[in-house]
């Protein structure tokens, strides 16, 4: 899955988390983008079976979708955590959580999840 799928499945899920339903315009103002490639970026979720969406009306995660997007989020909350306990300031921890939890591997994640005592 791609960087900015990964970035769709965690903004979906924390929108139905917050609102319970995600709209498509919700979820391109989440990202700053526009509502074509939020619909472009649902059809791939969709293909993925980890989202359904109902034409005009909310987008929604599957089963998949949602142990997906709950991984995903963990890693950025590790990653968050463990920048600002090097002392990179709230803001800038979840900028690079972003950028970092697409690219660790695993075994990085689970030495950072060792050191910081994150089970």
């Amino acid at each position: 899955m791609t960087q900015s799928l990964e970035d769709y499945l965690e903004t979906i899920y924390n929108l139905i988390v917050e609102h319970r339903i995600a709209q498509v315009r919700d979820i391109a103002k989440s990202l700053g983008v526009t509502m074509p490639s939020v619909v472009k970026a649902i059809r791939e979720l969709m293909k993925l079976d980890l989202a359904t969406h109902e034409p005009y009306g909310g987008v929604d995660l599957t089963v998949k979708g949602r142990r997906a997007a709950k991984s995903i989020l963990a890693r950025h909350k590790l990653l968050s955590n463990f920048l600002t306990k090097l002392g990179v300031s709230q803001r800038m921890a979840e900028r690079d959580a972003c950028l970092m939890e697409h690219i660790l591997s695993a075994e990085t994640l689970d030495k950072i999840r060792l050191f910081t005592g994150k089970n």
